[in-house]
């Protein structure tokens, strides 16, 4: 079976094709981060308009580096939620229009989830259940997951994600955006002078797994604007606080819940210190630790053509032409939303 699969849910257009004996077969993405530079963070409608702009491109492109004709298509799959809608709604209705033409099946595919499933491509084994700690740009979640579609939300951010703290730290800094690599990097060669809080990373009631960065935020920014540090020592004071933070977490919600699996995802899943940091401690406690490849971390349509795939294998679930995408919406209440469609099941 042959999926074509399409992920705009934020600033990068990206189309892939998954065969389901030989594996990924291209996965290309168009970034826009130089677009965006000048702006410091992801311009809405300037991303919009580049998905727009790109998104032919990169259909042939995937489909070249497949090797394959777009006649050849089983089903087309495509990232529906969550993300920015005005960049969602350009990808969706591409993928619309390919499933159309083709007469195919459409899947649908939830983003984060997508960033979890990711982990498998590599037919790593990973056994239910386990914990997923997704963290990126926009997202900042823990969730159980006991089966494909069986979602527990245990938390999230419950104001920036930790990846738009990096962002907006790193702008302080006069770093460039993206900041969460730059950061990364130089809190290599700094150390950790800074004194700076670890939000809710105690809290054992409503707030245990749930998480908070914006006062960190202020509070780096403030120590930013003395002037008295070297941005080393920032970036790395800051790092060690919010990795801190994620791990604990993590690790905690892994022993209340007696998982021995612990599955990260998302852009700042790259991050050389949270992979050092989880690596330890898992190892210490017992836990199995599984963090995907580089190139399967940030936003791309590789994660979103498997998922997909496993969608349709392990439940059949399509939906019609008029299924619209969502700004927002957990990764648990996803499978309500489900329109299932009784005229795109011609793949047998």
């Amino acid at each position: 079976m042959l999926i074509l699969a399409v992920e705009s849910s934020c600033d990068d257009t990206s189309v892939a094709v998954y065969h389901s004996q030989r594996g990924i077969l291209s996965n290309v993405v168009s970034s826009q981060v130089k677009v965006h530079q000048e702006w410091g963070g992801v311009f809405p409608e300037l991303a919009a308009r580049e998905h727009t702009r790109n998104f032919l491109f990169v259909v042939d492109r995937a489909l070249k580096d497949a090797n394959i004709d777009l006649k050849e298509i089983d089903a087309v799959a495509t990232t529906f939620c969550p993300g920015l809608i005005i960049s969602l709604v350009v990808g969706v209705s591409g993928a619309k229009t390919i499933a159309y033409i083709l007469d195919k099946p459409l899947i649908p595919v939830h983003h984060i989830e997508a960033h979890i499933f990711a982990n498998f491509i590599r037919k790593e084994q990973i056994d239910y259940p386990f914990i997923a700690l997704v963290v990126s740009g926009g997202h900042t979640e823990l969730v159980l997951v006991r089966d494909f579609e069986d979602y527990i939300y245990l938390g999230g951010t419950l104001d920036d994600a930790v990846g738009e703290v990096y962002d907006k730290v790193a702008r302080a800094l006069g770093l460039e955006f993206p900041g969460g690599p730059i950061i990364d990097r130089l809190s290599k060669e700094g150390k950790e002078s800074v004194k700076l809080p670890r939000p809710l990373i105690h809290d054992k009631e409503e707030n245990r797994f749930n998480f908070s960065f914006s006062g960190l935020k202020s509070a780096t920014i403030r120590e930013i604007q003395k002037g008295i540090y070297l941005k080393e020592d920032i970036a790395a004071s800051f790092q060690n606080a919010a990795v801190e933070v994620l791990v604990k977490k993590s690790v905690d919600a892994c022993q209340e819940f007696n998982v021995k699996s612990l599955v990260v995802a998302g852009g700042v899943s790259a991050n050389s210190r949270l992979r050092e940091v989880l690596t330890k401690e898992c190892k210490k406690q017992g836990i199995n630790l599984s963090i995907p490849p580089i190139y399967l971390c940030t936003d791309n349509a590789a994660m979103v053509a498997y998922t997909g795939y496993l969608r349709y294998m392990k439940t059949g679930r399509t939906v019609s032409y008029d299924f619209e995408a969502l700004a927002k919406c957990r990764i648990d209440r996803f499978k309500e939303i489900f329109k299932t469609s009784t005229c795109l099941s011609s793949y047998q």
